[in-house]
């Protein structure tokens, strides 16, 4: 409770200015950096929050964000890879390694020659559990073929803990690993856990506190002035959207997902695991990894760019501090990063509004539903299953198993034709093409739209070809519910975010030169001190500190 209200005051004073980080985060930065490797490793993922965004509004955050920026930034980080989704991009972040390598191709894939019934596999799932499928899944990190930061560490200390927070399963096992301590995320109301696992009195209170919010609702949130700009209505669909402030209606745990409220419940639950867990305090490192979603859920539900994002972001920078001022307060030696899964791109219905009159949503045609019967009638196959199959209007496809090898060839190769002549559609790439184009070196900004989907291949997992949308096209047809705007494209807007690393002490600076999100977990295994296999990452250490120090060599 004492926590608690302590940041309902900060909360409350913020207008006064009683509560800001800005000078105490001054003076932190200006101390030497402590002795040894840091007790905690704090890895936090904002979902969609693009280099684009952090731009826009870096100039506005006065509190956490505010604090990383004094550290090692990194305006030009890259989710190199195409199919920039939650859960490839989160399997980049601590494990060093790109979706080619770690299995992770996509939030969802198709196994045609499983036996269940069911084809599409979701990320995070064990589909061999007769109890898992897509939309319910039996949460595991089977799919992940390599170790996170966490695995590693407690492969070389089995005292680290290796503890995980997020609204997303999938981003709790990305981030987590294999071998996670504590692993919650929200579903329905409620924080839970794996399977077999019970919750805490830690998380039991949490999860009480959580469900009374949620029973009562809320009110709708302060916006900033400056927000102003931002805050005009726009038409989309039968609707408008751009002046939203997040009432809560009772007992919707949906809305409240897709609000503000969601990143402050991540935030109170990562806190009152530190404490219960006493992390960063015991014989060997830990780490925390910090998944914060509602970015995401805004910004599918109602845009990037209108007023329910801007009081996102200032919600999302006060979140932030609220949880390093906690582990100021309890003495812990503690190391940050942040980074994103992805970006994002606005809706169309503003970005044609605002100098981008090419923006489209893609039309329907694009299905596999569609595609299927189009590709039947040319070619006269048809199968007993479908002929084709996908999860949106991009990314993987995948040919019927049904088919004799002749059969098939004839439909990849009229499915290609038809695709490419398609006037939303950048490129497309055989299973084949991509298995024989070489893994990409150099900057990724540099990479060719081959080079992007080769990083996303996975041979047993990708499709049989793969759909890249032209710039700036939005695969959603028809805005409907909670999804208006989205990502997932091979385009810089998705790409291209921002990362940021932060010890007390160290030196801090920017370099625009791109780099990578696969570069974090070398980064961070340097500053531990930890010694991994040559060839662990497929990244590179970053020396993160601006002075002479090279935290690359370890701290000395």
């Amino acid at each position: 409770m004492r926590r608690l209200a302590v940041s309902a005051f900060c909360a409350l004073t913020l207008v006064l200015g009683a509560c800001s980080t800005a000078q105490p985060d001054r003076v932190a930065s200006a101390q030497p950096v402590p002795a040894g490797p840091p007790r905690l490793i704090l890895a936090l993922s904002v979902d969609q929050f693009s280099s684009d965004l952090f731009a826009q509004y870096r100039p506005r955050f006065t509190q956490g964000l505010a604090r990383l920026q004094q550290g090692a930034v990194f305006p030009s980080g890259y989710q190199a890879h195409a199919a920039t989704e939650t859960c490839p991009g989160h399997s980049t972040l601590l494990t060093g390694t790109r979706p080619a390598r770690n299995g992770i191709i996509a939030n969802n894939w198709f196994d045609l020659g499983t036996a269940r019934a069911e084809k599409r596999v979701y990320c995070a799932e064990d589909e061999r559990d007769p109890a898992s499928s897509t939309r319910e899944p039996v949460v595991s990190a089977v799919h992940l073929k390599v170790p996170t930061l966490g695995d590693l560490m407690k492969g070389a200390n089995p005292a680290s803990r290796n503890v995980a927070v997020s609204a997303k399963d999938r981003a709790v096992m990305m981030m987590g690993g294999h071998r996670i301590d504590a692993a919650w995320w929200y579903n329905k109301g409620q924080f839970v856990t794996l399977r077999g696992r019970e919750a805490s009195p830690a998380v039991t209170q949490e999860n009480v506190s959580l469900a009374a919010l949620i029973k009562k609702g809320a009110p709708a949130m302060a916006m900033p002035d400056w927000c102003g700009p931002a805050d005009r209505p726009v038409t989309v669909g039968k609707g408008t959207l751009g002046t939203g402030r997040f009432a809560l209606p009772a007992d919707n745990p949906d809305a409240f997902r897709a609000s503000p409220r969601m990143d402050a419940a991540t935030i109170d639950l990562a806190t009152a695991l530190v404490d219960e867990m006493d992390l960063g305090k015991g014989p060997a490192a830990d780490v925390l990894s910090v998944s914060l979603s509602a970015t995401d859920y805004v910004g599918h539900s109602t845009g990037t760019e209108g007023g329910e994002m801007c009081v996102q972001m200032m919600e999302l920078d006060r979140q932030i501090g609220r949880l390093l001022a906690h582990l100021d307060r309890r003495g812990i030696d503690y190391a940050v990063v942040l980074s994103a899964d992805h970006g994002g791109l606005d809706m169309p219905e503003r970005q044609r509004e605002q100098a981008l009159p090419r923006a489209i949503r893609a039309d329907m045609s694009l299905s596999p539903q569609a595609l299927s019967k189009a590709i039947a009638a040319q070619t006269g196959v048809t199968s007993s299953d479908p002929l084709i199959q996908s999860d949106g209007l991009f990314g993987d496809f995948y040919v019927s198993r049904s088919l004799s090898p002749a059969q098939k060839a004839t439909v990849v190769a009229a499915l290609v034709k038809q695709v490419r002549a398609h006037p939303q559609v950048a490129a497309v790439f055989t299973h084949d093409e991509l298995a024989r184009t070489p893994l990409p070196a150099g900057s990724p900004q540099d990479w060719t739209l081959k080079d992007r989907a080769r990083a996303s291949f996975e041979a047993s997992r990708s499709g049989d070809l793969v759909i890249l949308l032209d710039r700036a096209v939005t695969p959603i047809p028809e805005p409907v519910g909670s999804y208006v705007s989205t990502h997932g494209s091979a385009w810089d807007y998705d790409r291209r975010v921002p990362m940021l690393f932060w010890r007390r002490g160290l030196r801090g600076f920017e370099q625009p030169a791109p780099v990578e999100t696969i570069d974090i977990a070398p980064t961070l295994a340097a500053l531990l001190g930890l010694t991994v296999p040559e060839g662990t990452f497929d990244g590179r250490c970053l020396d993160v500190d601006g002075g002479t120090r090279n935290t690359c060599e370890g701290l000395k």
